[in-house]
């Protein structure tokens, strides 16, 4: 009797049972956060591009520190539909484009990654843009010699590398927002005030005011990064040989979707808070100055020089640099995704170039497009104009697939989304139609 409830007790807990469930109800602790930091923290990392730090640096230039709230109210948004990118990834094992082609029409498709692809090459052609101009500001030289060697470097690097490795490149290329952080120690900034224009809303009835919010709204919340997040969520189950896509292994999908909300949460809350030191660099300097005209990140770099130091001016230019070599890959990448997926070809980083052809095709065309825009008369700022358009109006239909897919038990099996993260991703959809509207209203004004 006695060895039967020895045997009975090993059998209870050899793994996959017992021993394992207790294991998966193990609290998630700090040092779990940092192991688990890995697509979240990349995507909202990369949302402050060079583009992005020219919205910033123009808000902060031309309303002060009153702005800042934006970044309050766009944090929990921006976390939620992102939040909701990266389970769907892990559920499914596919990306958006992946789980659209399996459910949804094929007309919604094609539009949907065409304006994706549009968008992304124009931002990528901004981007490198910019990233020119401000290593021109730091050691002289023809810009476009810089567009060509940022540009094919970071597809390079992408095709050629070995993922993991390439990955953690990625990651540390995030430390180089932290340049940003640096600069306020060269702005003298008014806590008081740059605290009250975060908490306090301070709206101006006029169209420079709204269009101002718009951009923040299409910077920090934007397509590619719904893409990315998904695709590489389903990317690290093709990596990761113990890992299967939920819906059909449902173990360990607590701690999954812990993972994925911490990993998410942190990424969100380091992109805006490096979004609010550069407006609050801005407020205290170029505002406080009057110098309210600055259009891209490279001319708030200069601007700064007769402010606050050549430190400062040479801190933020190196800080375009490092964001643009974290945005490119990743505006590359997501473009890539979307076109294989929605193809159903072989798709991911991991893959060598010969087993996912496409896959490299698009996103090295997306790369090179991208360089040669740069060679044509077409103004970057006004490019980047059109790409934030393209961007907003594009946001809009995909966030409402995306919460119809957090609900489609189809696609989502026993893991339907609902409850508080549903309502605040429908939240931060409406919002977005909301901006959109407002940025249409502005254009037939």
């Amino acid at each position: 009797m006695t060895q039967r409830r020895k045997i009975s007790r090993k059998h209870h807990d050899t793994p996959g049972t017992a021993s394992v469930a207790k294991a998966q109800r193990k609290p998630f602790s700090p040092g779990d956060v940092v192991k688990a930091l890995g697509p979240g923290l990349i995507t909202g990392a990369s949302d402050d591009d060079p583009s992005g730090i020219g919205t910033y640096s123009q808000a902060g230039a031309q309303l002060g520190y009153g702005i800042g709230w934006t970044m309050l109210l766009t944090f929990p948004l921006m976390a939620a539909i992102q939040e909701i990118s990266a389970r769907v990834g892990r559920v499914t094992g596919h990306g958006i484009s992946g789980n659209v082609c399996r459910h949804y029409p094929g007309w919604l498709l094609v539009i949907v990654v065409a304006l994706l692809f549009i968008a992304n090459t124009i931002n990528i052609a901004a981007d490198l843009a910019a990233m020119a101009d401000a290593t021109k500001l730091l050691i002289g030289g023809p810009a476009i010699i810089y567009v060509v060697l940022f540009g094919v470097t970071s597809v390079a690097a992408q095709i050629f590398m070995d993922y993991k490795r390439y990955v953690a490149v990625l990651k540390w290329l995030t430390l180089s927002l932290f340049a940003y952080v640096a600069a306020l120690a060269f702005a003298k900034v008014s806590w008081s005030e740059a605290l009250a224009g975060v908490l306090v809303p301070r709206l101006t009835w006029s169209a420079d005011y709204f269009t101002t919010i718009v951009a923040i709204f299409g910077t920090t919340i934007s397509p590619y990064l719904f893409f990315w997040q998904a695709s590489q969520e389903a990317e690290e189950q093709r990596v990761d040989v113990t890992k299967r896509p939920l819906i059909r292994k449902h173990f360990g999908a607590r701690q999954e979707f812990s993972r994925i909300r911490a990993d998410t949460v942190v990424g969100m809350a380091f992109s805006n808070l490096i979004a609010l030191s550069i407006i609050f660099t801005a407020a205290a300097t170029l505002h406080a100055a009057g110098k309210t005209d600055i259009q891209t990140s490279a001319q708030a770099a200069e601007a700064l020089r007769p402010i606050a130091g050549p430190f400062a001016e040479v801190i933020f230019a190196l800080g375009i640099v490092g964001t643009g070599l974290l945005a490119i890959p990743v505006l590359a990448g997501a473009t890539a995704y979307a076109v294989g997926e929605a193809g159903r070809w072989s798709v991911g980083l991991a893959r060598k170039p010969k087993e996912a052809i496409v896959f490299y095709s698009v996103l090295a065309l997306s790369g090179a497009i991208g360089i040669a825009l740069n060679f044509t008369s077409i103004d970057p700022i006004s490019a980047l104009y059109w790409s934030a358009v393209v961007n907003g109006v594009l946001a809009v239909p995909v966030m409402v697939l995306l919460m119809l897919m957090a609900r489609h038990k189809n696609v989502m099996g026993r893991f339907v989304i609902g409850g508080w993260l549903y309502w605040l991703g429908w939240l931060s959809t409406g919002a977005m139609a909301l901006s959109v509207i407002t940025m249409g209203a502005g254009l037939m004004l």
